[in-house]
């Protein structure tokens, strides 16, 4: 019995099925953690949906924002992208019983002895009981009579601090942006959203990302994450990254969580600049 945390998929069906194959997985015994972004900008999103739905209580996945976005354009019929390949799922016989699965996925899985999983990351303001608070609170609103209207009010920068303080759409907002869209905080603790690039590949002082952060207050906890192709595979600071750039030609990342060992699907590029 193993459990893989898997990076992004995005679309990339094919890709999975061939990452699943050299792992030998076992739907029997095995289970999978997603790392959210199941869909969008690959090609076949559909199948990856009905796939990971299909598989039960042996996966769990964590939305991303390529996932909200989806729930968003499905509601609201006016945020698609040129870059988006989410037609087939729009269009689908079973599109309303999927995304109503999607929608009743979690924002953050812990799991002892330490182990959570999130799309993008957590605030550094957060100890493991307030992440935990934040996840619910949005899952409750995304499972529940406002789902709608919080899709109109999820997009923005603001506001980009912590303060138990914060109430209504801002609190949400916040929470959101730190679980689907989080990379670097400037060092006074804001979010930061500009900046994408990978650490050390840019002079512009005065932000770090989000897990070296001084004095981060869920430093005791392991954070499987997804997200940051530019970061690629990373195992530090008590953190996993395994967003490794399937969809740019980079791999599909697996990570075995009872021995920390990497298994990687080297992957044809398919998204174009």
């Amino acid at each position: 019995m193993a459990t893989y945390a898997i990076g992004d998929i995005q679309g990339c069906f094919d890709e999975l099925q061939k990452l699943l194959e050299r792992l030998a997985f076992d739907p029997g015994s095995d289970q999978l953690w997603f790392a959210g972004d199941l869909v969008n900008r690959g090609p076949r999103s559909l199948e990856v949906l009905r796939f990971v739905r299909d598989l039960g209580d042996r996966a769990v996945t964590v939305l991303g924002n390529h996932d909200l976005h989806l729930l968003a354009i499905w509601q609201h019929r006016d945020r698609l992208k040129r870059s988006d390949t989410l037609e087939p799922v729009l269009e689908a016989p079973d599109c309303d019983e999927l995304l109503h699965w999607l929608r009743h996925r979690p924002l953050m899985h812990y799991q002892d002895p330490g182990y959570a999983l999130v799309h993008a990351g957590l605030s550094p303001d957060w100890d493991l009981e307030t992440a935990l608070a934040c996840a619910r609170e949005l899952e409750t609103v995304l499972q529940g009579e406002q789902f709608a209207e919080f899709l109109t009010h999820m997009y923005g920068n603001q506001p980009d601090r912590w303060s138990n303080d914060l109430t209504g759409w801002g609190r949400l907002r916040y929470a959101v942006n730190c679980f689907t869209r989080l990379r670097y905080c400037a060092t006074d603790g804001r979010l930061e959203f500009r900046k994408k690039d990978a650490p050390g590949s840019s002079p512009k002082p005065g932000f770090l990302p989000w897990f070296e952060m001084p004095g981060r207050r869920n430093a005791d906890i392991e954070v499987i994450f997804g997200h940051w192709s530019t970061l690629g595979l990373y195992r530090d600071h008590g953190v996993r990254c395994l967003d490794t750039g399937c969809l740019w030609g980079g791999e599909l990342t697996a990570l075995r969580l009872e021995d920390d060992s990497i298994t990687q699907l080297p992957c044809p590029r398919i998204c174009h600049p």
